[in-house]
Parts: structure tokens; C-alpha cells; sequence
């Protein structure tokens, strides 16, 4: 039996960075519980390709070009969606890339890339979007955070910079807006297998470092982010905001030691 609590049904759900790993799964999820979704990426040829094959025989999902670190492609983006739904219920900032160097080697060009893409970006595109949430006085946003806000890794700052301020943006947000309607929470997934990430996790000596500091003895799969994301899109939560869930098999709990009990 469905749960109408956690229905997602007919809610129009837009995914940045919809086209492969977290963004794409989540997509996907939205896709087969009825949403009407909208991905959204760099790649044309990808986000058609992945459109496609997270279609339903019932549910057709939408792919639209945008680079969140244009502006004018936000206000595209945003334009179409309303043009072609009238309304945008559920906001999904997944978006984000980055890179692996130490902190004294990352160029201006290079910091600027991360934060354009993974802050900037998603500020302006929710804002673009809140605003029209605003005026419905309904709707729910949900950020892609990351492990590193709460401990930060190494080769990584930019990255570990721009997710410490999605969780700022995810609380501030959350408290300017909600008495108009829009909920604003984020997800922090731990270390989760992607397209992007398997090379770096198929080293065996990572992949037994990672599991041994992960209380759930395994890396994560893209689709045990749905389950959170769903909730947080629907009735469920309906008295929850500001708020940044950890979802990462128990990593965030403590520091494991490598000693026998």
C-alpha cells in the first residue's frame, strides 16, 4: 500500500545536476513515484541520454541545459520549468564539482570553478526558485551537502569551503522563509559510490579504510540517498526545516579506533 505522507505524486521536482550519480538516482526515484521531473545539467547529449532511461512508460522526465554558474542559464532554466508546469514544488541542489590537490597548489581559476558551481550557484538558482515558492507560499528546497562539513578532508578545502557554506545558506534560508512557506533542509551523504568516485574507491587500501570508519561496514550506493530525499520532499516532513541530515552509515557518530573491545 502507498502512504499519501510520503507521496511525492505530481510534484514538480527539478534536479540540478540531474544527469549522472547522486543527482541522476535521486531523478530517478522522484521519477518513479509520480514527480514530475526536471533534470538539468551541462551536457546536452548526457542529460538527454539519462532522461530517457529514467523515463517511465507513465512519466516522462525533462531535460534542460543549464550551467548553475551562469546566471542567465538559471533564469532560463527557471522560465522554462514554469512555462511548461506553471510551478516548481521541489527544488533538489545536487550540482557540485571537484578537485584533489593540496591547499598551496589550487589556482584562483581553480577555487573560483568549485565555489561558482557548488555555492554560488546553488544560491542563486534557489533563490530563483524561492522566489516563485515565495509567492505560492509552498514549497521545498533540499541541498546536497557534504561529510566534510563535519570533518573536513584532506586535498579537498575548496570543496570542504563551498559545502560549509550550503549548510549555512541551507539554516539561513530556512529561517528567513520559513513563515512564507518554503521548508529548506539538506542531505550529507557520506562516501557514496558514483561514476566519479569508483576509481578512487576501487583501490583497495581506501575501500578498507573507508569501511573501517564507517559503523554500517560498507561505502554508500546513490540509492540509499532516495529514501531521505522523498521524505524531505514530502507531508513527512512537514515541521522540519534549517536542518542537515547526515546520511553516511554512521561516519559522522565518532572516531572508530582500530582496537578489539
Amino acid at each position: 500500500m502507498s502512504d499519501e505522507l510520503f507521496s511525492v505524486a505530481g510534484q514538480v521536482t527539478l534536479v540540478s545536476g540531474g544527469s549522472r550519480g547522486i543527482g541522476r538516482a535521486l531523478a530517478a526515484a522522484f521519477a518513479a513515484r509520480s514527480a514530475r521531473v526536471v533534470i538539468t545539467g551541462r551536457e546536452a547529449r548526457t542529460l538527454e541520454q539519462t532522461a530517457r532511461e529514467i523515463s517511465t512508460a507513465e512519466n516522462t522526465v525533462t531535460p534542460i541545459v543549464c550551467d548553475v554558474a551562469d546566471l542567465e542559464d538559471i533564469d532560463r532554466l527557471v522560465g522554462a520549468v514554469l512555462a511548461q508546469f506553471g510551478r516548481i514544488d521541489t527544488l533538489i541542489n545536487v550540482a557540485g564539482v571537484n578537485k584533489r590537490k593540496k591547499v598551496e597548489t589550487f589556482s584562483p581559476e581553480e577555487y573560483d570553478f568549485i565555489l561558482n558551481i557548488n555555492l554560488r550557484g546553488l544560491f542563486f538558482l534557489s533563490q530563483a526558485v524561492g522566489k516563485k515558492m515565495i509567492e505560492k507560499r509552498s514549497g521545498t528546497i533540499i541541498n546536497i551537502d557534504s561529510l566534510n562539513t563535519n570533518s573536513p578532508l584532506k586535498g579537498v578545502l575548496p570543496y570542504a569551503i563551498s559545502k560549509a557554506g550550503v549548510s549555512m545558506l541551507t539554516r539561513g534560508m530556512a529561517a528567513e522563509w520559513g513563515e512564507l512557506g518554503v521548508r529548506v533542509n539538506a542531505i550529507a551523504p557520506g562516501f557514496i559510490l558514483t561514476d566519479l568516485t569508483n576509481k578512487l574507491w576501487s583501490n583497495p587500501t581506501m575501500q578498507a579504510w573507508g569501511k573501517a570508519n564507517t559503523p554500517l561496514r560498507r561505502l554508500g550506493q546513490v540509492d540509499d540517498l532516495a529514501g531521505t530525499a522523498i521524505y524531505l520532499a514530502s507531508k513527512a516532513s512537514a515541521f522540519m526545516t534549517g536542518q542537515v541530515l547526515y546520511v553516511d552509515g554512521g561516519m559522522s557518530a565518532g572516531t572508530l579506533w582500530p582496537i578489539e573491545l
